[in-house]
């Protein structure tokens, strides 16, 4: 199991991640921030970057705020690394 910090930037133009806010990791979504729509943009894109499920992409605190704390149920080896460079972009 492995907990990380996000910065959240709903209504972007396009999905991204990369970049560092105060120590936390940068994702941009296009989805709006209403209904959990952001929310369910983060998982997917999380996932996609990070080569895991959606479904194992948990956001387990600042559910409607823009300061989330993600944990992944399954990471998978070498994560760390892989989130360090994400945060490098």
């Amino acid at each position: 199991m492995t907990r990380f910090e996000i910065r959240v930037k709903p209504g972007a133009k396009r999905d991204a991640v990369g970049g560092e806010h105060a120590g936390a990791l940068v994702v941009s979504v296009r989805a709006p921030a209403i209904e959990g729509r952001a929310n369910e943009a983060v998982r997917k894109v999380l996932a996609r970057e990070l080569g895991v499920r959606s479904r194992d992409v948990l956001v387990v605190q600042g559910e409607r705020g823009r300061d989330k704390v993600i944990e992944l149920a399954a990471a998978p080896a070498g994560v760390e690394d892989v989130l360090a460079a994400l945060r490098a972009r």
